[in-house]
């Protein structure tokens, strides 16, 4: 029996208003609130919202066969909360089914992951807190910002904890095999890998209305066919999409919700299961190790890092923002760490790309710039005044030595307070072994105490006489 895994993203930016070189020391308010507001609501309104009650409808029509994934970024969930807070009630009726299950990313859909390993903690931690304030979840699946991937990011997210990572099927690192397999990571052989495949879930999200493709229109029973079509020893096809195009890229007239709803229905007769990451992670067993030296992702025809840091402008200002990243993590001020973790997504970079063709038309669609070098402009503006709010709390001029001499003694303070409190534990943890032991010795002498007195009892005592003294 075949299976498929449907994993919906959702992401939005908090966007940056038009910010002047002369705003720079004077306004400390860098994002463009009117445009937040619009895009989130509109697309919540179009997408979002009846998305989320025809996956509740798929969920209850087929007796809770139908199962689901959510990858959703602690910006894209602090806007919706603030513009559209109904979502998130909506979101929580989705995840009572017990068939919604939430993968864990970076909190602002950053990459944090290839620039600061310390933040790149951070915010996955932060994300998976807020999820689980949120519904109730400790995601136990990573999947990175757009991908993402390469041995190293495997060993740090298997440091933390996660059973599985899903990444990009590129056709460059699988090369003949499959991505509807279960592989282990050569950077984490213990941890387990899964790949997107690419070619179904773009199938949806980019070809459905393409009246140019030759299997236009696309339906449930033949997309259902492809899947239960191949190979059986094949354990499991992946297919991510962004939630917006149910609804938003894909508008209700093109019929893609009439798509998604009869999946379930062409699914049962072909044989075909829904699950969850974990369940999938629970049921196969990796077939191979596959070695990825150098890092992946899912965007533009290379599949690399060249969506984000492709130019000399991107590459200026990633190195930048993440020049000051040890002096941030000094700061207490929260203003000034909201405006760090919002800096970081990658969106601002990848307004930033001067790719040409097929792939630079993906860029200034999305882009709300006239141009990459008006985005790299009003980002560094916005960049400079943030880095003079950092220096007035830990000047520049502090040197790197310095710096590092402070970093050091704070680390090796962390470092003894926990070995202090590993001691403590240890040492509660005997004590109470202590215990339990002298109450398990206690026991037998508590039985053997009245047989005892019973015995002294029956015994009767024997006289004794005194010999007068003359």
């Amino acid at each position: 029996m075949s299976a498929v895994c449907f994993y919906f993203k959702i992401h939005q930016p908090f966007r940056l208003k038009r910010y002047r070189f002369f705003d720079i020391g004077n306004d400390h308010y860098y994002y463009d609130d009117f445009a937040n507001d619009e895009i989130i609501t509109r697309i919540a309104q179009r997408a979002y919202l009846p998305a989320n009650e025809l996956l509740l409808q798929m969920i209850q029509d087929s007796g809770k066969k139908f199962k689901c994934a959510f990858s959703i970024t602690g910006t894209a969930i602090e806007q919706l909360q603030q513009f559209v807070p109904e979502f998130i009630d909506s979101m929580k009726k989705l995840v009572d089914t017990g068939c919604v299950e939430f993968v864990s990313e970076t909190y602002d859909h950053s990459l944090a992951a290839i620039g600061d390993e310390e933040e790149f903690r951070r915010q996955v931690e932060l994300h998976d807190k807020l999820i689980y304030e949120l519904f109730g979840q400790k995601p136990k699946v990573f999947c990175n910002t757009e991908f993402v991937y390469n041995d190293e990011i495997a060993a740090q997210v298997y440091s933390m904890g996660f059973k599985a990572v899903l990444t990009e099927g590129a056709k460059h690192i699988l090369g003949w095999k499959s991505p509807n397999y279960m592989y282990s990571p050569a950077g984490a052989p213990k941890m387990k890998l899964l790949f997107r495949n690419s070619k179904l879930s773009d199938d949806v999200a980019k070809r459905f209305t393409d009246t140019s493709w030759f299997e236009f229109p696309l339906t449930a029973d033949k997309y259902m066919s492809w899947i239960a079509q191949a190979p059986k020893e094949e354990q499991l096809t992946n297919i991510f999409i962004n939630y917006e195009t149910i609804g938003d890229s894909h508008p209700r007239e093109t019929g893609i919700f009439d798509f998604f709803r009869a999946l379930p229905r062409f699914a049962a007769e072909k044989g075909v299961e829904f699950w969850t990451p974990s369940e999938a992670v629970s049921k196969l067993k990796p077939v191979d190790q596959i070695a990825v030296t150098h890092p992946i992702s899912g965007a533009d025809e290379a599949r690399d890092l060249s969506a984000w840091l492709g130019n000399q402008l991107q590459d200026e200002a990633f190195h930048k923002l993440y020049s000051v990243a040890e002096r941030v993590h000094l700061c207490s001020d929260r203003r000034l760490l909201q405006d760090w973790d919002y800096l970081q997504s990658s969106d601002h970079f990848f307004y930033m790309s001067t790719k040409h063709f097929g792939d630079g038309a993906v860029h200034a669609m999305f882009s709300p710039y006239e141009s990459p070098y008006m985005a790299f402009t009003n980002y560094m503006n916005v960049l400079s005044d943030f880095i003079v709010r950092v220096e007035e709390q830990f000047p520049l001029s502090i040197e790197n030595e310095e710096l590092n001499a402070l970093l050091t003694t704070i680390k090796n303070q962390e470092s003894e307070i926990e070995m202090l409190n590993k001691e403590l534990r240890a040492i509660k943890a005997a004590n109470e072994g202590v215990k339990d032991n002298e109450a398990e010795e206690a026991k037998p002498a508590a039985k053997k105490a009245p047989a005892k007195k019973a015995a002294e009892k029956k015994t009767p005592a024997k006289k004794t006489t005194k010999k007068k003294t003359d």
